[in-house]
């Protein structure tokens, strides 16, 4: 089922990815609590395959960065739609948590992280704002440079 937020999303020029099983970790992509959805920290995956593997300031600049935020934010789409079966039953966007893998010498993580939160501001307007949270790392699961997990309210 294709509803008003993916039409969107194909506006934007973005085609939503299937939602992809945890390669290694013992969890579920997705958790409901009441009528709040939990998404697991998602990898940035192009056709399937983990992609964007490297440190952002080193291997990637922070464009690039923005780049593969955003490519985990359809991720985590991908498993709200695999959880709630329709992205329009999204009421809002309560948090979002991105942990980037970043050279020492590089500060910019929370411009980096803005990738996915644009994503989903421009997505969902006023309801897509959310809090978050954005952490540098020393290493990341798979050598990926970004992994980006949200919370969502729905109905």
């Amino acid at each position: 089922m294709s509803g008003t937020v993916e039409a969107r999303l194909a506006e934007m020029g973005f085609k939503l990815p299937e939602a992809a099983s945890p390669k290694v970790a013992r969890i579920r992509n997705w958790k409901i609590a009441g009528s709040l959805l939990f998404v697991s920290g998602q990898v940035p995956r192009i056709d399937n395959e983990i992609a964007f593997i490297g440190k952002v300031g080193r291997e990637f600049t922070l464009e690039e960065g923005q780049d593969a935020a955003r490519t985990s934010a359809l991720m985590v789409l991908a498993c709200a739609k695999d959880a709630l079966g329709d992205l329009d039953r999204i009421e809002e966007i309560v948090r979002v948590k991105g942990y980037v893998n970043v050279d020492p010498e590089f500060t910019a993580v929370s411009a980096v992280v803005n990738g996915a939160s644009d994503l989903f501001n421009d997505l969902f307007g006023e309801p897509g704002r959310h809090a978050r949270t954005a952490i540098g790392a020393a290493s990341m699961p798979f050598g990926v440079a970004i992994e980006v997990e949200a919370t969502f309210q729905f109905t």
